[in-house]
């Protein structure tokens, strides 16, 4: 269901622009320093699934998104009081206009007539249509596709193997040095202002070394997170992004096009250790692509109308909320009905699961 509706959601952004700069709205520098690292935990996460109990996972989940739901509600009640002065100011200065006066703050551009709190500097020119093809950066996607193709390799190979051999680990840690040079290197170029992340505007190009090694630890533990509760890691990435003073529209357009190629990672995982029937996945994937498209169209809709992108982070809020009520009532349920019947609820070992 997670790959179907980042599928879905990614090929709609892939014709979007920046709410305010002349961008993709699909950040591909913020993509490429965190998506080869949450491949990466996706693998150690799908372990950990392997080797934790049913009960644990349903802790673990429940307090995660409790946390996660909270702190994206809070970001968004920010966002929103923001918006709302940005707005008075606006109507302030329309009425200045309507007066016949006109000072030098005012700034008639629709952009900032509408929720655009970005300072008038970082702005540019916007492009009001391009095509698919200009709207993707090639060497990043390039990047990031054959990241994603070499873990896939290595992980169908590892099942060719015997679990827990010499060479199942090998092929296990040659995972490391794959991800982790990818997004050394973006971090390395953020570092030294070769490379920027441009959806912050001018302060895309300053970073110190300690954020980055931060974000790089965030951006695996999301991984590991997404592996080990079946999900891609975007409920992570997401408020994440927004904590980094991303665009509400820009961190849900990347982090969906992140956990595309996180979660379809799980989906292959998960299907060679065989933990899931193929015809139930093949009907919800379809279920949740047309769900997916038609979410996005409503939530642009909306915001075109009430002009406030803090929508997105409350729609994000509510989503997470309301599954760790779902799956936490379901992970509950059943580890109460195996208390009753008595059964193992201790680690397995994954040399002989």
């Amino acid at each position: 269901m997670v790959t179907g509706g980042a599928v879905s959601a990614v090929v709609y952004n892939l014709r979007q622009r920046h709410p305010t700069l002349d961008i993709p709205v699909i950040d591909y520098d913020l993509a490429l320093l965190f998506q080869p690292l949450l491949v990466l935990g996706i693998s150690i996460g799908v372990a950990f699934n392997v080797i934790f109990a049913d009960w644990m996972i349903t802790v673990l989940l429940i307090v995660l998104f409790l946390v996660l739901s909270t702190r994206a509600f809070l970001k968004g009640v920010e966002t929103w009081k923001k918006e709302t002065i940005t707005k008075r100011e606006a109507a302030k200065q329309l009425e200045l206009i309507g007066n016949g006066y006109q000072t030098e703050e005012c700034k008639c551009d629709p952009e900032y007539l509408s929720n655009d709190t970005t300072p008038e500097e970082t702005r540019e020119p916007k492009k009001s249509k391009v095509s698919i093809i200009e709207n993707i950066y090639w060497k990043e996607f390039g990047l990031l596709v054959a990241v994603w193709a070499i873990i896939l390799a290595l992980q169908i190979a590892k099942n060719y193997t015997t679990t827990c051999s010499v060479l199942y680990w090998v092929l296990n840690l040659l995972q490391i040095p794959v991800a982790g040079g990818v997004s050394a290197y973006e971090a390395v170029a953020l570092y030294k202002g070769r490379r920027k992340i441009a959806s912050k505007g001018d302060e895309g190009t300053k970073w110190r070394a300690s954020q980055l090694v931060f974000y790089c630890a965030c951006g695996i533990t999301a991984g590991m997170v997404g592996g080990l509760l079946g999900l891609g890691g975007g409920f992570i990435l997401g408020p994440l992004f927004l904590e980094l003073g991303i665009p509400p529209q820009v961190s849900s357009a990347t982090a969906l096009f992140a956990i595309t190629f996180s979660s379809s990672m799980s989906v292959v995982e998960y299907y060679l250790l065989k933990r899931f029937p193929v015809p139930y996945a093949l009907y919800f994937f379809a279920l949740s692509i047309i769900a997916a498209f038609v979410g996005q169209h409503v939530l642009k809709k909306l915001i075109k109308i009430l002009g406030r992108a803090s929508i997105i982070i409350f729609t994000l809020s509510f989503i997470i909320f309301v599954s760790a009520l779902s799956l936490g009532g379901v992970g509950l349920a059943k580890m109460i009905k195996r208390i009753e019947h008595k059964e193992y609820m201790g680690f397995d070992n994954i040399c002989y699961t």
